[in-house]
Protein backbone atom coordinates (compact mmCIF):
# COMPACT_ATOMS: atom_id res chain seq x y z
CA UNK A 1 0.00 0.00 0.00
CA UNK A 2 1.52 3.64 -1.14
CA UNK A 3 1.43 5.77 1.94
CA UNK A 4 2.00 9.85 0.94
CA UNK A 5 3.92 11.22 3.44
CA UNK A 6 2.79 14.96 4.30
CA UNK A 7 4.82 18.27 6.39
CA UNK A 8 1.22 17.89 8.29
CA UNK A 9 2.52 14.40 9.23
CA UNK A 10 5.81 14.95 9.96
CA UNK A 11 4.59 18.37 11.98
CA UNK A 12 2.02 15.70 14.27
CA UNK A 13 4.84 13.26 15.05
CA UNK A 14 7.87 16.28 15.94
CA UNK A 15 7.27 14.75 19.96
CA UNK A 16 8.83 11.33 18.42
CA UNK A 17 11.61 12.98 16.58
CA UNK A 18 12.69 15.57 19.40
CA UNK A 19 12.98 12.27 21.52
CA UNK A 20 14.66 10.49 18.75
CA UNK A 21 17.28 12.99 18.00
CA UNK A 22 18.35 14.01 21.75
CA UNK A 23 19.23 10.15 22.63
CA UNK A 24 21.10 9.86 20.32
CA UNK A 25 23.48 12.44 21.53
CA UNK A 26 25.26 10.92 24.84
CA UNK A 27 26.00 7.99 22.53
CA UNK A 28 26.99 9.82 19.62
CA UNK A 29 29.52 11.91 22.28
CA UNK A 30 30.99 8.23 23.85
CA UNK A 31 31.66 7.10 20.47
CA UNK A 32 33.87 10.36 19.51
CA UNK A 33 34.74 9.99 22.69
CA UNK A 34 36.48 6.65 22.12
CA UNK A 35 33.94 4.77 24.62
CA UNK A 36 34.33 6.67 27.58
CA UNK A 37 31.71 7.98 29.36
CA UNK A 38 30.80 12.00 29.64
CA UNK A 39 29.81 13.30 33.12
CA UNK A 40 26.47 11.42 33.88
CA UNK A 41 25.26 14.52 35.17
CA UNK A 42 25.84 16.04 31.25
CA UNK A 43 23.87 12.81 30.10
CA UNK A 44 20.99 13.45 32.09
CA UNK A 45 20.51 17.43 31.58
CA UNK A 46 20.52 16.58 27.96
CA UNK A 47 17.64 13.56 27.70
CA UNK A 48 15.63 15.59 30.09
CA UNK A 49 15.82 18.38 27.24
CA UNK A 50 15.02 16.43 25.16
CA UNK A 51 11.39 15.00 26.77
CA UNK A 52 11.24 18.48 27.83
CA UNK A 53 11.15 19.67 24.23
CA UNK A 54 9.16 16.71 23.25
CA UNK A 55 6.51 17.63 26.12
CA UNK A 56 6.24 21.36 24.60
CA UNK A 57 5.88 20.11 21.31
CA UNK A 58 3.18 17.62 22.19
CA UNK A 59 1.31 20.22 24.10
CA UNK A 60 1.25 22.25 20.62
CA UNK A 61 0.42 19.64 18.55
CA UNK A 62 -2.35 18.29 21.00
CA UNK A 63 -3.93 21.95 20.62
CA UNK A 64 -3.92 22.19 16.52
CA UNK A 65 -4.06 19.06 15.74
CA UNK A 66 -7.97 18.93 17.04
CA UNK A 67 -7.84 14.68 16.49
CA UNK A 68 -6.06 14.76 13.13
CA UNK A 69 -4.82 11.42 11.61
CA UNK A 70 -1.03 11.01 10.30
CA UNK A 71 0.48 8.65 7.95
CA UNK A 72 -2.62 7.28 6.10
CA UNK A 73 -4.51 6.98 9.49
CA UNK A 74 -1.57 4.78 10.99
CA UNK A 75 -1.55 7.65 14.16
CA UNK A 76 -4.05 9.20 15.81
CA UNK A 77 -3.44 12.88 17.53
CA UNK A 78 -6.70 13.37 19.94
CA UNK A 79 -6.59 13.70 23.63
CA UNK A 80 -5.26 10.55 24.92
CA UNK A 81 -2.66 10.63 22.83
CA UNK A 82 -2.01 13.96 24.54
CA UNK A 83 -2.98 12.94 27.95
CA UNK A 84 -1.50 10.05 28.06
CA UNK A 85 1.59 11.18 26.10
CA UNK A 86 2.05 13.92 28.44
CA UNK A 87 2.02 10.82 31.72
CA UNK A 88 4.54 8.98 30.02
CA UNK A 89 7.04 11.54 28.75
CA UNK A 90 6.54 13.16 32.72
CA UNK A 91 7.06 9.47 34.15
CA UNK A 92 10.31 8.92 31.68
CA UNK A 93 11.78 12.01 33.45
CA UNK A 94 11.71 11.21 36.99
CA UNK A 95 12.71 7.89 36.16
CA UNK A 96 15.90 8.78 34.63
CA UNK A 97 16.61 11.12 38.04
CA UNK A 98 16.16 8.05 39.19
CA UNK A 99 18.40 6.03 37.31
CA UNK A 100 21.16 8.69 37.79
CA UNK A 101 21.45 8.44 41.11
CA UNK A 102 20.53 4.95 41.71
CA UNK A 103 23.51 2.04 42.20
CA UNK A 104 21.97 -0.51 40.14
CA UNK A 105 21.63 2.04 36.94
CA UNK A 106 24.67 4.34 37.11
CA UNK A 107 27.70 4.00 35.95
CA UNK A 108 29.88 3.65 32.80
CA UNK A 109 26.51 2.87 30.68
CA UNK A 110 24.50 5.34 31.65
CA UNK A 111 24.54 7.01 27.67
CA UNK A 112 23.09 3.45 26.36
CA UNK A 113 20.59 3.10 29.22
CA UNK A 114 19.16 6.91 28.59
CA UNK A 115 19.56 5.83 24.59
CA UNK A 116 16.65 2.76 25.61
CA UNK A 117 14.85 4.80 27.93
CA UNK A 118 14.10 7.49 25.30
CA UNK A 119 14.02 4.85 22.38
CA UNK A 120 11.18 3.20 24.87
CA UNK A 121 9.58 6.39 25.11
CA UNK A 122 9.33 7.07 21.15
CA UNK A 123 7.58 3.05 21.22
CA UNK A 124 5.16 4.90 23.83
CA UNK A 125 3.94 7.84 22.23
CA UNK A 126 3.79 5.65 18.53
CA UNK A 127 1.56 3.74 20.79
CA UNK A 128 -0.47 5.95 22.61
CA UNK A 129 -1.16 7.37 19.41
CA UNK A 130 -1.91 4.16 16.84
CA UNK A 131 -4.99 3.31 15.69
CA UNK A 132 -3.81 0.76 13.33
CA UNK A 133 -2.89 -2.86 14.79
CA UNK A 134 -0.13 -3.32 13.38
CA UNK A 135 1.14 0.21 13.94
CA UNK A 136 0.06 -0.42 17.64
CA UNK A 137 2.46 -3.69 17.46
CA UNK A 138 5.23 -1.78 16.54
CA UNK A 139 4.83 0.76 19.24
CA UNK A 140 4.69 -2.35 21.80
CA UNK A 141 7.65 -4.14 20.78
CA UNK A 142 10.16 -0.53 20.46
CA UNK A 143 8.81 -0.18 23.89
CA UNK A 144 9.04 -3.68 24.98
CA UNK A 145 12.47 -4.51 23.70
CA UNK A 146 14.30 -1.62 24.86
CA UNK A 147 12.51 -2.52 28.77
CA UNK A 148 14.02 -5.80 27.86
CA UNK A 149 17.64 -4.40 27.10
CA UNK A 150 17.28 -2.11 30.21
CA UNK A 151 16.91 -4.69 32.34
CA UNK A 152 19.25 -6.69 31.30
CA UNK A 153 21.94 -4.27 31.91
CA UNK A 154 21.66 -3.58 35.51
CA UNK A 155 24.68 -3.72 37.91
CA UNK A 156 22.80 -6.25 39.91
CA UNK A 157 23.95 -9.80 38.31
CA UNK A 158 21.07 -12.22 39.37
CA UNK A 159 17.89 -11.19 39.91
CA UNK A 160 17.96 -8.14 37.09
CA UNK A 161 18.55 -11.21 34.82
CA UNK A 162 16.07 -13.31 35.70
CA UNK A 163 13.51 -10.68 35.31
CA UNK A 164 15.00 -9.82 31.54
CA UNK A 165 14.28 -13.27 30.41
CA UNK A 166 10.84 -13.96 32.47
CA UNK A 167 9.99 -10.57 30.92
CA UNK A 168 11.58 -11.46 27.79
CA UNK A 169 9.50 -14.63 27.20
CA UNK A 170 6.24 -13.75 29.25
CA UNK A 171 6.34 -10.39 26.67
CA UNK A 172 7.16 -12.13 23.47
CA UNK A 173 4.51 -14.61 23.98
CA UNK A 174 1.90 -11.58 24.75
CA UNK A 175 2.85 -10.17 21.23
CA UNK A 176 2.43 -13.74 19.65
CA UNK A 177 -1.03 -13.76 20.79
CA UNK A 178 -1.61 -9.93 19.61
CA UNK A 179 -0.53 -10.71 16.23
CA UNK A 180 -2.61 -14.02 16.18
CA UNK A 181 -6.38 -11.66 16.81
CA UNK A 182 -4.80 -9.44 14.34
CA UNK A 183 -4.25 -12.02 11.78
CA UNK A 184 -8.28 -12.64 12.48
CA UNK A 185 -9.52 -9.11 12.48
CA UNK A 186 -7.88 -9.02 9.07
CA UNK A 187 -8.83 -11.84 7.47
CA UNK A 188 -12.36 -10.73 8.23
CA UNK A 189 -12.79 -7.40 7.66
CA UNK A 190 -9.45 -6.64 5.09
CA UNK A 191 -8.43 -4.15 7.18
CA UNK A 192 -6.47 -3.98 10.32
CA UNK A 193 -7.12 0.20 10.87
CA UNK A 194 -9.78 0.40 13.87
CA UNK A 195 -10.82 3.60 12.07
CA UNK A 196 -12.24 1.49 8.96
CA UNK A 197 -14.30 -0.78 10.98
CA UNK A 198 -15.54 1.31 14.15
CA UNK A 199 -18.90 1.08 13.32
CA UNK A 200 -19.53 -2.03 11.72
CA UNK A 201 -17.69 -3.39 15.34
CA UNK A 202 -20.74 -4.36 17.59
CA UNK A 203 -22.44 -5.95 14.30
CA UNK A 204 -19.22 -8.20 13.71
CA UNK A 205 -18.69 -9.07 16.66
CA UNK A 206 -22.51 -10.40 17.44
CA UNK A 207 -22.27 -12.14 13.94
CA UNK A 208 -19.16 -13.23 13.39
CA UNK A 209 -16.98 -15.46 15.53
CA UNK A 210 -13.89 -15.30 13.59
CA UNK A 211 -13.34 -11.60 14.39
CA UNK A 212 -14.70 -12.00 18.12
CA UNK A 213 -12.05 -14.31 18.35
CA UNK A 214 -9.74 -11.74 16.64
CA UNK A 215 -10.93 -9.07 19.22
CA UNK A 216 -10.55 -11.35 22.08
CA UNK A 217 -6.99 -12.38 21.21
CA UNK A 218 -5.88 -8.40 20.64
CA UNK A 219 -7.54 -7.88 24.27
CA UNK A 220 -6.05 -11.06 25.71
CA UNK A 221 -2.47 -9.65 24.90
CA UNK A 222 -2.97 -6.47 26.61
CA UNK A 223 -4.06 -8.06 29.45
CA UNK A 224 -0.48 -9.64 29.54
CA UNK A 225 0.97 -6.15 28.97
CA UNK A 226 -0.63 -4.52 31.94
CA UNK A 227 -1.06 -7.35 34.81
CA UNK A 228 -4.73 -8.36 34.35
CA UNK A 229 -4.87 -11.65 36.21
CA UNK A 230 -4.29 -14.40 35.67
CA UNK A 231 -1.81 -13.09 33.20
CA UNK A 232 -0.04 -11.45 36.09
CA UNK A 233 2.48 -13.93 37.38
CA UNK A 234 5.73 -12.09 35.49
CA UNK A 235 4.56 -8.56 37.44
CA UNK A 236 6.41 -9.47 41.20
CA UNK A 237 9.33 -11.33 39.84
CA UNK A 238 9.88 -8.34 36.71
CA UNK A 239 9.67 -5.37 39.41
CA UNK A 240 11.29 -7.40 42.25
CA UNK A 241 14.49 -8.24 39.61
CA UNK A 242 14.57 -5.07 37.70
CA UNK A 243 16.35 -2.20 39.19
CA UNK A 244 14.13 0.35 41.03
CA UNK A 245 14.02 3.83 38.71
CA UNK A 246 13.27 0.73 35.59
CA UNK A 247 10.40 -0.49 37.83
CA UNK A 248 8.83 2.91 38.41
CA UNK A 249 9.11 3.07 34.78
CA UNK A 250 7.04 -0.24 33.91
CA UNK A 251 4.71 0.85 36.46
CA UNK A 252 3.36 4.10 35.19
CA UNK A 253 4.68 4.76 31.64
CA UNK A 254 4.08 1.16 30.48
CA UNK A 255 0.54 0.64 32.44
CA UNK A 256 -0.50 3.98 31.42
CA UNK A 257 -0.24 3.65 27.12
CA UNK A 258 -0.57 0.18 27.56
CA UNK A 259 -3.94 0.78 28.76
CA UNK A 260 -4.39 4.03 26.20
CA UNK A 261 -3.87 1.30 23.34
CA UNK A 262 -6.57 -1.09 25.09
CA UNK A 263 -8.86 1.93 25.28
CA UNK A 264 -8.59 2.65 21.60
CA UNK A 265 -9.90 -1.13 20.97
CA UNK A 266 -12.07 -1.17 23.82
CA UNK A 267 -13.83 2.09 22.52
CA UNK A 268 -14.89 0.29 19.61
CA UNK A 269 -17.97 -1.37 21.34
CA UNK A 270 -16.87 -4.87 20.52
CA UNK A 271 -18.50 -5.35 24.19
CA UNK A 272 -21.88 -4.18 23.29
CA UNK A 273 -22.02 -6.46 20.87
CA UNK A 274 -21.02 -9.89 22.95
CA UNK A 275 -22.19 -10.26 26.47
CA UNK A 276 -19.98 -13.20 27.23
CA UNK A 277 -16.91 -10.97 25.99
CA UNK A 278 -18.18 -8.02 27.97
CA UNK A 279 -19.00 -10.95 31.19
CA UNK A 280 -15.22 -12.52 30.74
CA UNK A 281 -13.87 -8.74 31.18
CA UNK A 282 -15.50 -7.67 34.11
CA UNK A 283 -15.25 -10.90 36.21
CA UNK A 284 -10.94 -10.49 34.89
CA UNK A 285 -11.24 -6.76 36.50
CA UNK A 286 -12.79 -8.17 39.67
CA UNK A 287 -10.50 -11.59 39.98
CA UNK A 288 -7.67 -8.73 39.06
CA UNK A 289 -8.34 -6.85 41.64
CA UNK A 290 -8.58 -9.59 44.50
CA UNK A 291 -5.28 -11.18 43.31
CA UNK A 292 -3.35 -8.26 43.62
CA UNK A 293 -4.82 -6.69 47.44
CA UNK A 294 -4.43 -10.34 48.89
CA UNK A 295 -1.31 -10.89 47.02
CA UNK A 296 0.25 -7.53 48.64
CA UNK A 297 -0.96 -8.31 51.74
CA UNK A 298 1.14 -11.50 52.04
CA UNK A 299 4.52 -9.26 51.05
CA UNK A 300 7.47 -8.12 53.30
CA UNK A 301 9.40 -7.25 50.12
CA UNK A 302 8.14 -3.66 49.47
CA UNK A 303 8.82 -3.68 45.88
CA UNK A 304 6.58 -7.33 45.64
CA UNK A 305 4.37 -5.13 47.47
CA UNK A 306 4.14 -2.35 45.24
CA UNK A 307 4.24 -5.14 42.44
CA UNK A 308 0.53 -6.71 43.29
CA UNK A 309 -0.44 -3.47 44.28
CA UNK A 310 0.20 -2.30 40.59
CA UNK A 311 -1.43 -5.91 39.51
CA UNK A 312 -4.47 -4.19 41.80
CA UNK A 313 -5.07 -1.24 40.38
CA UNK A 314 -4.59 -2.81 36.70
CA UNK A 315 -8.26 -4.09 38.14
CA UNK A 316 -9.57 -0.81 39.15
CA UNK A 317 -8.63 0.53 35.40
CA UNK A 318 -10.19 -2.15 33.76
CA UNK A 319 -13.50 -1.75 35.47
CA UNK A 320 -12.65 1.99 33.90
CA UNK A 321 -12.26 0.38 30.45
CA UNK A 322 -15.26 -1.66 30.45
CA UNK A 323 -17.36 1.25 32.13
CA UNK A 324 -16.24 3.48 28.23
CA UNK A 325 -16.53 0.27 26.08
CA UNK A 326 -20.79 0.42 26.84
CA UNK A 327 -21.25 3.73 27.64
CA UNK A 328 -22.98 5.83 25.30
CA UNK A 329 -21.45 8.93 26.64
CA UNK A 330 -17.61 7.57 26.65
CA UNK A 331 -15.96 10.68 27.17
CA UNK A 332 -17.30 10.52 30.74
CA UNK A 333 -15.51 6.60 31.25
CA UNK A 334 -12.88 7.37 29.26
CA UNK A 335 -11.70 10.64 31.17
CA UNK A 336 -12.23 8.85 34.63
CA UNK A 337 -9.37 5.97 33.21
CA UNK A 338 -6.91 9.03 32.11
CA UNK A 339 -7.25 11.01 35.59
CA UNK A 340 -6.75 7.54 37.28
CA UNK A 341 -3.51 6.80 35.31
CA UNK A 342 -2.56 10.73 35.92
CA UNK A 343 -2.81 10.11 39.70
CA UNK A 344 -1.81 6.44 39.91
CA UNK A 345 1.40 7.46 38.10
CA UNK A 346 2.25 10.05 40.26
CA UNK A 347 2.02 8.15 43.56
CA UNK A 348 3.84 5.11 42.12
CA UNK A 349 7.21 7.37 41.04
CA UNK A 350 7.41 8.86 44.41
CA UNK A 351 6.29 5.38 46.13
CA UNK A 352 9.26 3.92 43.75
CA UNK A 353 11.70 7.11 44.81
CA UNK A 354 11.74 6.25 47.80
CA UNK A 355 12.59 2.49 47.40
CA UNK A 356 15.27 3.69 45.37
CA UNK A 357 16.38 5.78 48.16
CA UNK A 358 16.66 2.83 50.83
CA UNK A 359 18.91 0.93 48.51
CA UNK A 360 22.50 1.43 49.61
CA UNK A 361 24.23 -1.32 46.91
CA UNK A 362 22.86 -2.81 43.50
CA UNK A 363 22.09 -6.40 45.14
CA UNK A 364 19.71 -4.35 47.63
CA UNK A 365 16.58 -5.55 49.08
CA UNK A 366 14.33 -3.05 50.86
CA UNK A 367 11.37 -4.96 53.42
CA UNK A 368 8.42 -3.56 55.03
CA UNK A 369 10.66 -3.70 58.41
CA UNK A 370 13.47 -1.88 57.03
CA UNK A 371 11.15 1.69 57.26
CA UNK A 372 11.44 1.21 61.14
CA UNK A 373 12.50 4.38 62.75
CA UNK A 374 12.51 6.25 58.92
CA UNK A 375 9.86 8.78 60.75
CA UNK A 376 12.55 9.53 63.77
CA UNK A 377 15.38 10.02 61.07
CA UNK A 378 13.97 11.34 58.02
CA UNK A 379 10.08 12.69 59.61
CA UNK A 380 9.76 14.77 55.68
CA UNK A 381 10.71 11.33 53.63
CA UNK A 382 8.17 9.82 55.86
CA UNK A 383 5.26 12.23 55.53
CA UNK A 384 5.84 11.66 51.87
CA UNK A 385 5.73 7.89 51.59
CA UNK A 386 2.19 8.21 54.24
CA UNK A 387 0.61 10.88 51.73
CA UNK A 388 1.58 8.11 48.62
CA UNK A 389 0.32 4.93 50.73
CA UNK A 390 -2.78 7.08 51.75
CA UNK A 391 -3.47 8.16 48.67
CA UNK A 392 -2.67 4.41 46.60
CA UNK A 393 -5.32 3.44 49.34
CA UNK A 394 -7.83 6.50 48.05
CA UNK A 395 -8.47 7.73 51.30
CA UNK A 396 -10.02 11.59 51.43
CA UNK A 397 -8.66 13.60 50.71
CA UNK A 398 -5.78 12.88 48.51
CA UNK A 399 -5.71 12.89 44.68
CA UNK A 400 -5.97 9.02 44.70
CA UNK A 401 -9.36 9.33 46.43
CA UNK A 402 -10.96 11.27 44.49
CA UNK A 403 -9.48 8.79 41.27
CA UNK A 404 -11.40 6.55 42.81
CA UNK A 405 -14.35 8.52 43.38
CA UNK A 406 -14.96 9.25 39.30
CA UNK A 407 -14.04 6.06 38.02
CA UNK A 408 -16.24 4.07 40.47
CA UNK A 409 -18.98 6.89 39.82
CA UNK A 410 -19.07 6.30 36.23
CA UNK A 411 -19.13 2.58 36.65
CA UNK A 412 -22.36 3.24 38.75
CA UNK A 413 -23.80 5.76 36.15
CA UNK A 414 -23.68 2.90 33.47
CA UNK A 415 -25.42 0.34 35.81
CA UNK A 416 -21.95 -1.96 36.65
CA UNK A 417 -23.13 -1.44 40.35
CA UNK A 418 -21.78 -4.93 41.67
CA UNK A 419 -18.68 -4.13 39.55
CA UNK A 420 -18.08 -0.92 41.32
CA UNK A 421 -19.04 -2.54 44.82
CA UNK A 422 -15.96 -5.22 44.15
CA UNK A 423 -13.95 -2.05 43.42
CA UNK A 424 -15.19 -0.47 47.03
CA UNK A 425 -14.35 -3.83 48.70
CA UNK A 426 -11.14 -4.13 47.12
CA UNK A 427 -10.79 -0.83 48.06
CA UNK A 428 -10.84 -1.78 51.97
CA UNK A 429 -9.00 -4.79 52.12
CA UNK A 430 -6.22 -2.78 50.18
CA UNK A 431 -6.17 -0.44 53.33
CA UNK A 432 -4.49 -2.67 55.47
CA UNK A 433 -1.42 -3.14 53.56
CA UNK A 434 -0.94 0.41 52.69
CA UNK A 435 -1.17 1.36 56.25
CA UNK A 436 1.45 -1.20 57.22
CA UNK A 437 4.53 0.65 56.12
CA UNK A 438 2.97 3.34 57.87
CA UNK A 439 2.56 1.59 61.23
CA UNK A 440 6.33 0.47 60.91
CA UNK A 441 7.51 3.97 60.05
CA UNK A 442 6.16 5.91 62.79
CA UNK A 443 5.07 3.49 65.60
CA UNK A 444 8.51 0.79 65.67
CA UNK A 445 11.91 1.26 66.57
CA UNK A 446 14.08 1.19 64.13
CA UNK A 447 17.00 2.88 62.45
CA UNK A 448 15.95 3.31 58.63
CA UNK A 449 18.64 5.33 56.89
CA UNK A 450 18.85 6.62 53.22
CA UNK A 451 21.60 5.59 51.49
CA UNK A 452 24.65 7.51 51.64
CA UNK A 453 25.42 8.30 48.24
CA UNK A 454 23.82 11.72 46.82
CA UNK A 455 20.03 11.75 46.25
CA UNK A 456 19.44 15.24 46.05
CA UNK A 457 17.46 14.59 42.36
CA UNK A 458 15.35 11.63 43.67
CA UNK A 459 14.69 13.46 47.01
CA UNK A 460 13.11 16.81 45.06
CA UNK A 461 11.24 14.02 42.91
CA UNK A 462 9.69 12.76 46.30
CA UNK A 463 8.71 16.14 47.42
CA UNK A 464 7.28 17.26 44.37
CA UNK A 465 5.18 14.02 43.94
CA UNK A 466 3.75 14.35 47.33
CA UNK A 467 3.20 17.60 46.65
CA UNK A 468 0.81 16.80 43.78
CA UNK A 469 -1.14 14.33 45.19
CA UNK A 470 -1.50 16.64 48.35
CA UNK A 471 -2.87 19.86 46.17
CA UNK A 472 -4.06 18.26 43.08
CA UNK A 473 -6.93 16.22 45.48
CA UNK A 474 -8.22 20.11 45.96
CA UNK A 475 -8.56 20.87 42.39
CA UNK A 476 -9.06 17.03 41.36
CA UNK A 477 -12.70 18.82 39.86
CA UNK A 478 -11.78 21.25 37.79
CA UNK A 479 -8.48 18.56 36.78
CA UNK A 480 -11.14 16.11 35.57
CA UNK A 481 -13.39 18.97 33.93
CA UNK A 482 -10.42 20.01 31.59
CA UNK A 483 -9.98 16.28 31.18
CA UNK A 484 -13.27 15.55 29.82
CA UNK A 485 -13.75 18.82 27.45
CA UNK A 486 -11.06 17.80 25.94
CA UNK A 487 -12.79 14.66 24.46
CA UNK A 488 -16.17 17.11 23.41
Amino acid sequence: MKMDVSWKDITLVTPMIAIFLTSLIPITIKVLRGNREQNPLATLIQSLSGLLIALGLLVVVGSIADGAAAFSNALLFDPITQWMGAVAIIAAGASLVMMYENPATKGEQFSELTFLTMSSVVGMLILVAAVDLLTVFIGLELMSLSLYLMIGMSHEEKLSKEAALKYFVLGSFASAIFLFGTAYIFGTTGSTNILNFIQDTAGLVQSNRLFLMGIAFVMLGFCFKVSIAPFHAWTPDVYQGAPTPHAAFMATAVKTVSFAAFLRLVATKSLVGSANLFDVLQWLAVITMLVGNVGAILQNNLKRMLAYSSVAHSGYILMGLITAGVSDDGAFGASGVIFYLLAYSIMTLGSFALVAMMEKTAESITAVDDLAGLAKNRPVLALCFTVFMLSLAGLPPTLGFFSKFYLFSAAIKEGLLWLALWGVLNSVISVYYYLRPIVVMYMKEGDAQIAGHNLTATTVTIYASALFIALLGFVSGPIFTAVERSFL
